[in-house]
């Protein structure tokens, strides 16, 4: 069975290193936060420049799809990302910045 989502029921929350706030479009188990999930999807709108929180154990996917970032991933490089873009996966325990080229940026 598919259930539609509505982006007004999605779960605002601030970010774990207080920059800015995603909203939880699914997570599980049901009721997770930060630091239990085994997965998650989620969208935040990057407004400025500055680290990323930091998740250790879990492997992050980042696709843009408004705007423009460029993202720093401590030992794997610099990666410019837009809608047009392939999606990045990384190491969402080593350090990790995005600067905006184009924004403020939506991603997913």
């Amino acid at each position: 069975m598919i259930t539609p989502l509505d982006p007004e029921r999605y779960v605002r929350t601030p970010w774990k290193n207080g920059g800015g706030v995603t909203r939880e479009v699914a997570a599980w188990p049901p009721g997770s936060g930060f630091d239990d999930f085994a997965w998650r999807v989620s969208m935040a709108e990057v407004r400025e420049a500055g680290p990323f929180s930091r998740f250790a154990g879990v492997d992050r996917i980042l696709a843009v799809v408004e705007g423009a970032l460029r993202l720093a991933v401590q030992n794997a490089g610099v990666f410019e990302l837009s809608p047009r873009s392939a999606p990045l996966a990384f190491d969402g325990e080593v350090a990790t910045s995005a600067e905006l080229i184009l924004g403020p940026a939506l991603d997913l």
